[in-house]
């Protein structure tokens, strides 16, 4: 089961989740989230994890897209503060390319 709960403030939504990032929970996440960014184009989205169990690869993938579409991450214990950090990390250049070495 996955509990999610809406902190909507001027100019910033934050969405605390609480529970496991898996299916077939997934899908109230993205569209509560596709909801916010539909409605609100231009509040800074956070998106707390300290009460999240565990995530799925699924899980995983929506919170890269989330990430790729400007929202930050709270996350409070170790495997999901690696989690965020593997899917927020700039991607480190390539070094056997010429080309990435400007």
């Amino acid at each position: 089961m996955l509990r999610i709960t809406v902190h909507d403030f001027p100019g910033a939504v934050t969405l605390r989740l609480e529970g496991r990032m898996a299916a077939p929970w997934l899908h109230a996440l993205e569209q509560c989230w596709q909801d916010i960014l539909a409605r609100r184009r231009k509040s800074i989205l956070s998106v707390d994890l300290t009460g999240v169990t565990s995530i799925d690869a699924a899980g995983k993938a929506l919170l890269t897209t989330m990430a790729d579409r400007g929202a930050s991450f709270l996350a409070a214990d170790c495997l999901t503060r690696s989690i965020v950090d593997e899917i927020t990390r700039a991607p480190l250049p390539d070094h056997s390319n010429p080309r990435s070495r400007r």
